[in-house]
């Protein structure tokens, strides 16, 4: 089993999803595709926000895997976002991860989210900040008509005006409503640059060096170089989870590719054992 996640403001339907579910299901994975809470139109599900820090829902998909469906194999992939949180997830797991949890994968994880987003803010970077502010913001009037109770009430339109960039909505609506000091509080304590030293699963980490806003220095963390389990891939090229490559066929969408090979990789390995 293949379990993918998507990246900030993203859904089950993103195209990276499709494309890796389509490689894997050809190589003979199953393949479930998460949304993240409130994404691909789940708003009506829970009351509650999704944010960079909850890796106990992925927690209990991969427990429930185990428990109630008895798959032996399972491989985690997450892009950006996504892959911060199942970094986390992993290092929380720590020595106890279950052995049914054969691998993870993070593409582009943002797994300093204050660098992530001081990078996200710069000028060059402006039309990404403006995609994900005007899509946080209607996701928030959204849940509010839905949620009016929680939502509606106290100032949140008019926090929502101020809110100019990503760590503008971390500030005043996920710490706000998420149980946060502030955007500090909340990255410091979501960042899955915390939890890498105790990731004791095999883990791939592919990133790139031109990724406009996850900057590469902040793979150079002695934590990951040290940990054995942890293997960086981490190309000149490739910008924020693209890795569209000049070859044809299989090697199109190179991450997918990379993503689907270690997984066979693992498995191989375990059936010849």
């Amino acid at each position: 089993m293949l379990v993918l996640l998507h990246g900030l403001e993203g859904s089950s339907e993103s195209g990276y999803m499709l494309g890796t579910a389509e490689k894997a299901y050809a190589a003979g994975f199953n393949v479930v595709r998460l949304n993240q809470r409130n994404c691909g139109g789940t708003e009506r599900l829970t009351p509650t926000l999704y944010h960079s820090g909850r890796s106990a829902d992925f927690r209990a998909v991969v427990q429930e895997l185990i428990e109630r469906d008895r798959l032996p194999e399972i491989f985690v992939a997450g892009f950006s976002m996504g892959g911060n949180l199942l970094l986390k997830m992993a290092g929380e797991f720590g020595g106890s991860a279950p052995n049914e949890l054969r691998g993870v994968i993070a593409v582009a994880p943002a797994l300093d989210l204050a660098a992530c987003c001081a990078a996200l803010s710069e000028p060059g970077n402006f039309i990404y900040n403006r995609h994900f502010v005007k899509q946080l913001k209607r996701r928030m009037r959204h849940k509010a008509k839905i949620f009016p109770e929680i939502y509606s009430a106290n100032g949140l339109m008019a926090d929502l005006a101020r809110v100019r960039n990503v760590r503008d909505f971390d500030e005043w609506i996920t710490a706000r409503f998420c149980g946060f000091e502030g955007a500090d509080d909340y990255y410091a304590r979501s960042s899955a640059m915390h939890f890498l030293e105790r990731i004791r699963r095999p883990t791939l980490i592919l990133t790139a060096q031109d990724d406009p806003f996850v900057p590469y220095w902040t793979f150079d963390r002695p934590a990951l170089r040290e940990n054995p389990n942890i293997q960086l891939a981490g190309t000149s090229h490739g910008g924020h989870c693209a890795y569209v490559s000049q070859e044809s066929g299989a090697e199109r969408f190179w991450a997918e590719a990379r993503i689907v090979e270690f997984c066979k990789e693992r498995a191989e390995v375990r059936a010849r054992s």
